[in-house]
This record gives structure tokens, C-alpha cells and sequence, in this order.
């Protein structure tokens, strides 16, 4: 491993050197024979992972930071946690924090502003403490702010905690610091591929490249094209299309990368450390246009420095902050455009094969940044690996995805009985909205990547293909688990106003699961959704109706069917399955969410229009007296409830009538508009009479006076001089 950069309190590890600034890439070799797996860097200390889970820290001590009672250049073991097996770390400016093979947090250090999350304010904790708020969560990803910290949950949750000065927690106005891990809801149902924390502010990264920012924007470090400061999550609309795969945060810059191995950077410029050949802040993510011509695979961001590594030249290039060895290039200068750190470097691809100065290269495995100094896990050319790629996500480390292969294991979890925890975890994940948006992307040409108001980005035979598994009796005891988990979390947890269109996948993926489409999950699952879905608010809700504009014409009548069943369901048992006003809402919802599909169906043609009625209509419905109701109703004539039996009138969705029911429902109009007819005359010969005027008396009958020489044009004639409403009175002809 090779470091460099600030040095005045040990924090790079380098054990006897007594310097201050080391400018130039040195061999780390404190630890000879243990392999480090990671390092992460606060603003006087480091920390570092080894494979086998062990965590050594060094560096300023002074808020108990490192773990131990030692200080300085020598690594030492933190002893708490040597009964852990840790497989991440991260460092706030005087805090860390470390991740444990079962999901677990533990923290340490100064805690002045809750950034611990331990729930009391401590100033100084010294040795690693357990996040109990979090124990019922299992924790996939940290990262630390200076002073407040992220966490995301195999189930999708977002957690935040700490200082809150600039809105970085993520919870909205006036939202005080925080002691203990507080839920980010704004971003509920979105999966998340990764959480980054920069000085006072934070990101979160979509797994279809969406990107939101919130907290301190002095500098323009959101990329909001502002720099006000943000109190909640705020979708960075200029990266949507750039497939963003990683992003680094420095104090107050920002860096991304984007899956085709471009970066983009933003925020603080003063030192050159977004690398566009100037000083100037940028409020809007920017390429940097010196590395177009190179794809880079990871980038690492400082305090006020930026790495970028180029896996096929092997090289590493820096830009920004200089002053403090930090960029490596054997200078303690400022630079703005990206230059090459010093050193022999290769790629890991042979190029070296053979050359008798083979040895003296490096191949670069992981770079690690932070505060004001840099590391670099690499080997020797006969022992090299390949680098890491940050453009591939990390499954272990995002929002946990349902497939075959989590299916099988929880199967075995729930067989087994063992372990309520397991069980717990199991129900999470299941009722969460974020693991099935993020569980079913079309990744066919990075489709998913285009995910927008008109395209879902998902592939919905992969949906009906692990739906259709879980269907075989084997996953008996999972069914059971994802209906229950459906019925009590899911569906009624389903916000009427998601933050991202990402969130809103969830819409078309249930549909597919066959228990929606048996009679005996109707009121469970069927209707709720439908109700779930007539919620949403205006834009969400035009999101969908473009989705369903785009599926295919079988998913599109499947869902028509879907809701057909669901009404003939509740018409056949009105009278024993349900009280008046449950009847009613749940029919209301399977009717206007036919609508709905009705009226994106004219649109778009998915299918004929005869596939929108329901034949059983006729013989379930009296439509006499239901066409009544509906007369009486546009009439804005009031009923009494107990002859409106039900609040609904399915004549306001003559689309579900077939001819037969039509021809009734005609035939009532017909004698319905006579008898108002006829009353209308009447009604108004009594009031002539009243008025002493009886010459002035209407006939209740439509009377014809015709000769039968000539019966077609006095018929004719005597039609042309009538109003409409003689039109339907009852027909009398006077020969």
C-alpha cells in the first residue's frame, strides 16, 4: 500500500517518519504480512480494515477517535471490536464508525453534535459503541460527514444523524440536530445504490443513475444550479442521463462518475479541485474535459483534492489543494487540471511481460481519500490483481434485490425457525417498496438508466418469471410470508405522492403476482391497490398512465381482467360479503380504476373495446333501477338511503356495458323521458287551470293529425312543429 499527503499527526501510518507533508506516493509497511481490504480517511485520523475484519487506527486522538488509549503514527488494534468481524469503515472530521458482517453499527469519538448516533450528546466516547437504534435493521452502507453520518438498510430504509446546521440530515425545515438515527421518508421507495456525505452535505444515488442532493450548497456542491441550501432530498435533474454509477464528496465539492468512465464534478473550485483549468465554483455538475479521452474507473475526494484512476494505463491523476503533499506529485502546489500522481505505474494487462524493470511497477487495486491525504491499495506486477471498478456496484453494499437466489435463502431461513431476527429480516425486505422497484430492471442495453415518466425501466417477464417460482407449492412457507407482508406493510404503506419515478415501479410488478388475480385476495390485496393507485396525486398518477401506455397489450388486458373479476366478485356477494359501506368504496375503487385504464386504452388501442365489459352486468344488476339512481343523481335530485341502497351507479361507466345491458338501460331512458314528459304536461295544465287559463292546456300525448290520403307528409308536417320534449310523450293519431 502507498500513501501520501498531511502528516503532522500520524495519520498516514507511516511509523518512524517524522515528516510533515509527504508529496510523493511512499510504501506503507507497517503492516507486512496482513492485507488491507479498506481505509478510511477523518480530518486528523485514519482507519484501516483488514481482510480478516480487524480494524487498526493512528493519527490525532484528542475526542477518543481512534478507539484506543494510544496516539500517533503507529497503527494500533481497536481491542473493542476485535469479537467483530467488520467489513466497513468510515471517518467524520473526529468520529468513526464501523459496519460488522451482521449489519451492526459501532461508533466512537466525539459526539458533541449526535453524530454518534447513540442517542445521548457525549463529547467524547473512546471506545466503539453498538447504534442500538438501529439493531432491528440490517445496515449495508455508512458514510460520514464532518460532524453528521448516512446508513442505508438491506430493506431500502435511510437513516441520518447528527449536525443538522445546514439541512444535511435530510428531514425537512427546522429539524434540529439529531442523537439518534433518524428515517429519511422522502426517499421511501426509491433503491438505492449508494449514500455519500461530504463536509454538511449528502447524496444518495439511484440504482437507474438518479441522483439527490440536499444539505450545504455555499459553493454549488449539489448541483442545483443554485447555492441555496437544501433541508430535503432534491433530484439533480442535469445528471439523469448521465448513467451515474459512484459519487465522492469532499468538504465542499462533488465528484461523480457515470458508467461509460466519464466524471463530473461541481461545488468549491478555489483550489483547482474540480479540475477544469480555473479556481471558479460550479453550481452545475461540469465533465472534466481533460480526462475524455481516458475512461476512468474510480475517483476519490479529499478535503479540497480530487483522485481520478485510469485503469488502462494504470495511472492515477489529481487535481486540487496541493499545499499538504496531498495530491502526490512530488509538489505542495495547487493544480486545476488533473495531473499524474508521481510514480511507476501499470495497468493490469501484461504489458510488462518480460521487462527486467517489471518489479519496481505498481498496479493499482483501490484508491482511498479523505481529509488531506491518500491511499492506494496496490501490488507488485507478479502479484497483481485486477483494479477495482466502481462502475460495478457492489451487491453486498445496495438495497437488497428479490431474485432467485435471495428466494431460495429465505426459503431455508423460514424453514429452519431458528432465528426471529432471521424471520424479521425476511418480512423487512418483503414490505419493502425500494427492494421490488430495484429487483426487476431491464438492464438490456442499460434500459433502466432511460427510466422516466414514459419509460419504467423494467422487465416485467422477469417479474411474471420469479413470480411464477414462487407459485410452486416448494416456496409454500414464502407465499404465505410475501402475502401477509404485502397485506399489512406494503400495500398500505404506498405513498400518494413518491419522491422519484423510481419508486413508482412497484405499480406495475404487483399486478403480475397470481394471488391478485384469485377471487380470495380480492379485498386483501386486489382493491387495496387499486385504491393505493387512485390515491396518487396528479403527476404521479399521469406517470402511470404513460407506463400503461407502454406495455405490452397482454399485460394491459390482464389488468382489465383483473378488475373486471373484481367487480363481478363484489356484485355476486353485495348482500353477504361485505357491510353497505365497505361495498360501496371497494367497487368505486375497481370501477374508477377501469376507467382509468378505459381511458388510456382509447388512447394507445391496447386492446378492442369490447374487452372492457363485464356480460355478468345484466344478470347481477337490476340496471332499471340503477339507470334511476343515475337520473335521479345528475338530476341532483337527493335519494333516501334506503332506496339508493349503494352510494355507486355503474351507469357512470356505461363502458363496462355490453349491448345486451345497453339495450336495457336505453329502453329505461326511453320510458323514463316519457313519464317526464307526460308529468311535465300535466304539472303545467294544472297550473293553467289555477290561473284561470285552461285554453293554454298541453295535450300529455304526442297527437298527430293526419288524413290517410297523404299519411307520410302530414306525419312530417305535424313532427316539424312539435318541441322536443312532445317527442316523447306517448303517441296518440287523429285520423
Amino acid at each position: 500500500m502507498l500513501c501520501w499527503g498531511y502528516s503532522s499527526f500520524g495519520q498516514p501510518g507511516i511509523g518512524s517518519n517524522l515528516q510533515v507533508i509527504i508529496p510523493e506516493p511512499q510504501v506503507y509497511g507497517f503492516i507486512h504480512d496482513r492485507n488491507v481490504k479498506e481505509v478510511a480517511c477523518g480530518g486528523n485520523h485514519s482507519v484501516f480494515l483488514l481482510e480478516d475484519g480487524e480494524v487498526y487506527t493512528c493519527g490525532l486522538n484528542t475526542k477518543g477517535q481512534l478507539g484506543h488509549d494510544y496516539e500517533g503514527s503507529k497503527p494500533e488494534q481497536i481491542g473493542a471490536l476485535a469479537g467483530q468481524h467488520i467489513v466497513h469503515v468510515a471517518c467524520g472530521e473526529s468520529h468513526s464508525v464501523a459496519l460488522s458482517d451482521q449489519g451492526q453499527l459501532f461508533s466512537w469519538g466525539a459526539g458533541s453534535d449526535g453524530q454518534l448516533g447513540l442517542t445521548t450528546i457525549e463529547d467524547a466516547v473512546t471506545v466503539p459503541r453498538l447504534i442500538k437504534k438501529l439493531n432491528q435493521q440490517t445496515i449495508l452502507q455508512v458514510s460520514c460527514g464532518n460532524w453528521h453520518c448516512l446508513a442505508l438498510a438491506a430493506d431500502g430504509q435511510f437513516f441520518t444523524w447528527g449536525q443538522n446546521s445546514y439541512g444535511q440530515l435530510g428531514l425537512g425545515k427546522e429539524c434540529p440536530s439529531q442523537a439518534s438515527p433518524q428515517r429519511v421518508k422522502s426517499l421511501d421507495g426509491i433503491p438505492l445504490a449508494q449514500v455519500a456525505a461530504g463536509g454538511a452535505h449528502s447524496f444518495a444515488l439511484s440504482l437507474s443513475g438518479a441522483v439527490f442532493g440536499w444539505g450545504k450548497n455555499s459553493s454549488g456542491q449539489l448541483g442545483l444550479s443554485d447555492e441555496r441550501d437544501r433541508e430535503s432530498p432534491c433530484h439533480v435533474k442535469l445528471l439523469r442521463s448521465q448513467k451515474v454509477v459512484y459519487i465522492s464528496c469532499g468538504e465542499e465539492h462533488t465528484a461523480v462518475l457515470t458508467k461509460s468512465g466519464g466524471v463530473f464534478t461541481f461545488g468549491a473550485g478555489s483550489c483547482g479541485q474540480l479540475g477544469h483549468d480555473s479556481m471558479n465554483d460550479e453550481v452545475n455538475p461540469r465533465r472534466v474535459l481533460e480526462l475524455m479521452g481516458s475512461e476512468v474507473s474510480q475517483i476519490a475526494c479529499g478535503r479540497h483534492h480530487t483522485l481520478a484512476f485510469v485503469p488502462s494505463s494504470g495511472m492515477i491523476y489529481a487535481f486540487g489543494c496541493g499545499t499538504r503533499g496531498q495530491l502526490g506529485t512530488g509538489h505542495t502546489c495547487n493544480v486545476k487540471c488533473p495531473s499524474p500522481v508521481k510514480g511507476h505505474w501499470a495497468a493490469h494487462n501484461g504489458q510488462l511481460s518480460g521487462k527486467p524493470d517489471a518489479c519496481k511497477y505498481h498496479i493499482v487495486k483501490h484508491i482511498f481519500s479523505g481529509g488531506d491525504q491518500t491511499f492506494v491499495l496496490c501490488s507488485k506486477y507478479e502479484n497483481s490483481l485486477p483494479a477495482d471498478d466502481f462502475r460495478t456496484i457492489n451487491e453486498t453494499r445496495y438495497t437488497c434485490l428479490i431474485n432467485d437466489e435471495t428466494i431460495d435463502v429465505w426459503r431455508q431461513k423460514l424453514l429452519e425457525k431458528n432465528s426471529s431476527n432471521s424471520v424479521n429480516s425476511v418480512v423487512q425486505i418483503l414490505s419493502s417498496a425500494a427492494c421490488w422497484n430495484g429487483s426487476f430492471l431491464e438492464k438490456k442495453i442499460d434500459e433502466h438508466f432511460k427510466t422516466s415518466p414514459k419509460i419504467p425501466g423494467i422487465d416485467l417477464n422477469s417479474t411474471r418469471v420469479l413470480f411464477e417460482k414462487l407459485m410452486n407449492s416448494q416456496h409454500s412457507i414464502l407465499l404465505d410470508q410475501i402475502l401477509k407482508s404485502f397485506e399489512s406493510f406494503l400495500i398500505p404503506q404506498l405513498s400518494s405522492s413518491p419522491p422519484d419515478v423510481e419508486a413508482m415501479r412497484i405499480y406495475l410488478i404487483l399486478p403480475e403476482f397470481p394471488p391478485f388475480q384469485d377471487s380470495k385476495y380480492y379485498i386483501t390485496l386486489t382493491l387495496p391497490l387499486a385504491m393505493a393507485i387512485l390515491r396518487l396525486d396528479t403527476n404521479p398518477s399521469k406517470v402511470l398512465d404513460n407506463w400503461w401506455s407502454q406495455v405490452c397489450p397482454r399485460y394491459f388486458l390482464r389488468l382489465v381482467d383483473l378488475y373486471k373479476g373484481a367487480v363481478v366478485y363484489l356484485l355476486s356477494g353485495r348482500k353477504t360479503l361485505l357491510i353497505p359501506v365497505l361495498f360501496s368504496s371497494y367497487i368505486t375503487a375497481a370501477l374508477r380504476l377501469l376507467e382509468k385504464l378505459h381511458k388510456v386504452n382509447q388512447k394507445v388501442k391496447h386492446v378492442e373495446y369490447d374487452k372492457f365489459y363485464i356480460p355478468e352486468i345484466s344478470s347481477l344488476v337490476d340496471i332499471q333501477e340503477d339507470y334511476l339512481m343515475w337520473f335521479l343523481h345528475q338530476a341532483g335530485m337527493k335519494v333516501r338511503p334506503s332506496i339508493m341502497q349503494d352510494a355507486v351507479t355503474l351507469c357512470s361507466y356505461p363502458f363496462i356495458f355490453d349491448a345486451q345491458a345497453k339495450t336495457k338501460m336505453l329502453q329505461t331512458d326511453a320510458e323514463l323521458q316519457m313519464q317526464v314528459a307526460i308529468n311535465g304536461a300535466n304539472l303545467q295544465n294544472v297550473f293553467m287551470l289555477l290561473t284561470l287559463e285552461p285554453l293554454l292546456a298541453r295535450s300529455p300525448f304526442l297527437v298527430l293529425h293526419v288524413r290517410r290520403s297523404n299519411l307520410v307528409g302530414d306525419a312530417l308536417r305535424e313532427l316539424s312543429i312539435h318541441s322536443d320534449i312532445d317527442l316523447k310523450k306517448p303517441l296518440k293519431v287523429s285520423f
